[in-house]
């Protein structure tokens, strides 16, 4: 199933996107605002996501800048009542991979989202990410914000076991067994927590990444 995330707050345009759409098999979950955007893209990505230039609690240009600074291959495309290149350079230069002008025909979006999606392939299962960190599985790479990060690969391991475990409390002996032991390099319980002071130092002290005391740790959103 393709899911698409639609940020629209017009109720009547998004209604007829998500019945079209949804009777061609893609799952269209509609998004009135900005804010609720972006709660529901921290929890999971989409196959695509299609945005409105003008929403009432910000600019659909700001919300496409936010998501290329975590997920840079996320397809994005802006739909907007104006067709003046200015609209139309600022949306490319800030992520946006197509654009459609309103009033559209609902075939044409349809044509765009099919052509985006064979250029560019279903992302959506390439990205864990917690607050301002986000690794990219198949490049191996890990940023915060737009910062690409360099880790070791016991860093890697372990910032990718709390990503896979998000908001949940794993404890010491279990990420042992997880990243060392399963190797057949038993380690002692002080190199966890060398590892650990590194990774967040590297990672600029995230608030997303948590110590449960005499447990063990959590990542998990903090806003």
């Amino acid at each position: 199933m393709i899911d698409i995330y639609y940020v629209e707050d017009d109720k009547v345009i998004a209604q007829a996107v998500k019945d079209f759409l949804g009777q061609r098999g893609y799952r269209i979950s509609v998004f009135p605002t900005v804010a609720g955007a972006k709660e529901a893209l921290r929890g999971m990505r989409p196959t695509l996501v299609l945005v409105d230039w003008n929403m009432p609690d910000g600019s659909g240009n700001l919300l496409v800048r936010w998501i290329r600074s975590k997920w840079k291959d996320l397809p994005v495309i802006f739909l907007t009542v104006r067709g003046d290149s200015c609209d139309i350079v600022s949306g490319f230069e800030n992520g946006a991979d197509d654009y459609v002008v309103k009033p559209f025909e609902l075939d044409i979006l349809l044509s765009r989202i099919k052509a985006l999606l064979r250029r560019m392939g279903d992302v959506s299962k390439q990205y864990l990410s917690c607050g301002s960190i986000t690794l990219d599985l198949n490049k191996m790479s890990v940023y915060n914000n737009a910062e690409e990060i360099s880790l070791s690969p016991s860093e890697y391991q372990l910032l990718l076991y709390l990503l896979q475990n998000k908001g949940k409390t794993v404890t010491r002996r279990k990420i042992l067994e997880e990243i060392w032991d399963s190797s057949g390099n038993y380690v002692n319980d002080n190199t966890l927590t060398v590892t650990m002071k590194r990774l967040r130092e590297k990672l600029h002290q995230p608030a997303s990444l948590k110590t449960v005391r005499s447990v063990g740790y959590r990542m998990e959103e903090t806003e």
